[in-house]
């Protein structure tokens, strides 16, 4: 097994988190989450972004604008529905929970 393909697949586990958290801050285009979600070390391509949001929009998790684009046609603009901040609370809850199972069963024993 190659620790690459674990590390993916760990990045894979908590998009969902990551890029609900981008949003709840303010609305976003996708290309500014790519680049909010670069910026943090987490590498995401569109292919695996857009269909994300679509998952996220057809639960009712996420809704968009479309805003007026001075470089091109009209752009989407994603924002959290309150089902998707009720949501976002509970992944962030989840997340502090294994976190710290992580840690507690990662730590090394006293002898």
């Amino acid at each position: 097994m190659k620790i690459e393909n674990a590390r993916a697949q760990m990045r894979k586990g908590v998009l969902e988190l990551c890029v609900l958290s981008i949003i709840s801050k303010e609305e976003a285009y996708p290309s500014d989450i790519i680049k909010k979600l670069k910026e943090a070390k987490l590498i995401v391509v569109e292919g695996t972004l857009y269909p994300l949001l679509n998952r996220l929009k057809n639960a009712e998790l996420l809704h968009y604008n479309w805003r007026e684009s001075t470089s091109g046609p009209p752009r989407k603009y994603y924002y959290l529905t309150e089902e998707g901040q009720e949501f976002l609370g509970g992944l962030k809850e989840t997340w502090k929970e294994l976190t710290q199972a992580v840690n507690l069963s990662t730590k090394k024993q006293k002898v």
